[in-house]
Parts: C-alpha cells; structure tokens; sequence
C-alpha cells in the first residue's frame, strides 16, 4: 500500500503528508487513550508529534484480517475514504503499515460514538432527529456524486465531532459502482427489500438505511426489528412499516419516513425531496449542529 498524499496542510492535519517521499511509522505518533475495539483491532487516541495534530488511530491485524478475508475490503475502504472531503464524513489522513498490523490515521470525532448516545436517551427529539438526518442526506449526496454507494448507514457507523455535528464513520460495506450490485451486505434491520431478496441494487439503499435511521431515531428501535431474522426478513419485504404511539412522533416526521422506505427503490423519496421535506425544513437546525 502506498501512503495517501492527498493531506493539506491548512487543514491543520499530520505534517508528514506534504512529503510524498516519506512513510509514516508509529515512532511519528504519541499514543492516548484507547477509544474503542473493533472485530480487527482497537482505535486510540494519538498525537502526530510533529504537528501536535490530535488523531484517532485504528490499529488493525493482519493475522484477523486474513483470517476473515477481508484485505480486500479494507484495501477498498482505505482507497474510497482516503478521497472523500465532506463536513459530515470521517476524514481518512492517510495509513501505514509494518509486519504485524495496518494502521489507519482518522479524524478524532470528539464527542465519540452515536450508538452510545442514542442508547443513553433511548429515543432523539425532533429537532436533534431531523438535523442529523438532514447533515446525513447531504453526505449521501456527495457520496453519490462520486458514485459512492454506502450500504451500511446505521447509529454504530456514525460518530459526533466536537461541534455536535454526526459524521459517517465506516465505510467497510461501501462501494464504487458504475453498475447495479447483487452483494448482500449490511446489517439485517437496515436492509431494503431488494438486498433481501438478492436482487440487483443501487444508491436508493441508501435512502431506505436513511430512513430506517429516521425511525430508529425517533422510537429508539429500527421498524422491522422482531425476536427472529426470518420475522425481520418476511417484515421487510412486506414493509411491514408500525408507528407505535409512544413516543408520540409528528404526522409530517412518520410522512418523511414512509415515503423512504418504500419498497419499490424507484419510488423512494430522492435525497434532495428529502432535504425540501417540511419535516425537514421545519426541524433542522441549518448548521448542521444539534445543540442540546
């Protein structure tokens, strides 16, 4: 792998990216915190000495990726993230590697994880709900610009920086495509029909995973959940959609939801009639910062 050089040095990010010529080790690096352990390895709090750049370092071994099979996935991860520049994605600094382990240089999103977030208040309000969606769909946006398919939007992949803005965090399941997919991939309770049945799909998956996030958001639970996968499974390929009345939730909030899961992937409300959706525009804050 060949370190990405794409780091400008305005945007205060670690100093070795300017030298093209020069690798990255982990001696360039002052090591934190541990904030998290994934399926592969752990991610730390860490500091490029020369810059005094605060980061978040994934260190990933080798031995586990093999063993699972997913070099290539990364190897695509790496190539997708490393290119994308938008306020409401994770930014991937560059990476490096030595005999044992890859290491990923990330944007430290300070206010940490989403899931947790959600976990600690069980259900958003409307305002906190309609501003992360409204940032979320315009990163997806972007994403489709460069022909980028997610496939994998849910509270675990989405991270808070330090303005409260939502950032997406992992792109392990995304894509470039040209062309309609067949691959099944993602988590059960965000998976449109047609992932479902296996059949050909394209960027409207990701408007479905929206608005099961909207859902999931605004009742603490995603819509299809049930005790076994094939309740899940039969749930969302008859888009089984119930609005429990607790919380009570707005008319025009369940509106927005129901007009993007839809089972027809065609008819699914594209990203920008989401952005002018009433809900939408009356609940956002602009900035794209929830503010408690």
């Amino acid at each position: 792998m060949a370190i990405a050089t794409e780091i400008h040095q305005e945007e205060k990010s670690p100093s070795k990216a300017c030298n093209a010529e020069k690798r990255w080790t982990l001696s360039d690096f002052d090591i934190g915190k541990p904030l998290g352990r994934g399926k592969f390895g752990h991610v730390y709090l860490a500091r490029e000495k020369r810059s005094n750049h605060v980061v978040a370092l994934k260190v990933l071994f080798k031995t586990q990726l093999k063993q699972s099979q997913v070099e290539h996935q990364l190897r695509r991860e790496v190539e997708i993230q490393s290119h994308l520049r938008h306020p409401n994605i994770l930014r991937l600094y560059g990476y490096f590697y030595d005999q044992s382990r890859v290491y990923l240089i990330l944007e430290y999103a300070a206010k940490g994880e989403l899931y947790k977030e959600l976990q600690k208040c069980k259900y958003f309000n409307e305002r906190r709900a309609a501003t992360y969606i409204a940032s979320l769909a315009r990163a997806l946006l972007y994403l489709h610009s460069k022909h980028v398919i997610h496939r994998d939007i849910k509270p675990e992949n989405l991270l808070v920086g330090l303005q409260g803005e939502v950032k997406i965090a992992d792109f392990g399941w995304s894509v470039h495509t040209f062309n309609r997919r067949r691959t099944m991939c993602g988590t059960l309770d965000y998976l449109p029909p047609e992932m479902v049945e296996s059949s050909e799909h394209d960027a409207n998956v990701d408007i479905w995973s929206l608005g099961v996030l909207c859902y999931e958001f605004l009742y603490g639970v995603p819509p299809f959940e049930a005790k076994e996968h094939s309740d899940t499974y039969r749930r969302i390929l008859k888009v089984d959609l119930r609005f429990p009345l607790k919380p009570v939730v707005s008319s025009t909030a369940k509106d927005l939801i129901s007009q993007m899961l839809v089972k027809d992937a065609s008819q699914r409300l594209p990203l920008v009639k989401v952005l002018e959706h009433p809900w939408i525009v009356q609940n956002a804050d602009p900035s794209g910062i929830y503010r408690s």
